[in-house]
């Protein structure tokens, strides 16, 4: 079997969402990957009381808080919106 280098054939999935610095936001995939951005890519996420953004939750391709008002997809964080498109 040849070994193919990298994460081509891995479908991403969310293991987990933190905010390890003030102004980020850390997602973390079941295959290991660990993807960190700046908070404010996601100005949706900052009417997330502070105290409530561990209460995120899976739906659909993404991710979301009873107090967001829009899911966040796999797409948005990933930055292949071809490769990882969420279905409708």
């Amino acid at each position: 079997m040849r070994q193919i280098d990298g994460y081509w054939d891995v479908e991403p999935k969310i293991k987990d969402i933190t905010f390890p610095v003030r102004g980020k936001i850390q997602v973390s995939f079941q295959d290991g990957r660990i993807i960190i951005m700046p908070l404010s890519a996601f100005p949706s996420i900052k009417k997330v009381p502070t105290a409530n953004r561990k209460k995120w939750y899976l739906m659909g391709g993404g991710f979301t808080w009873d107090e967001c008002p829009e899911v966040i997809h796999i797409e948005q964080i990933l930055g292949n919106y071809a490769k990882y498109n969420h279905d409708a």
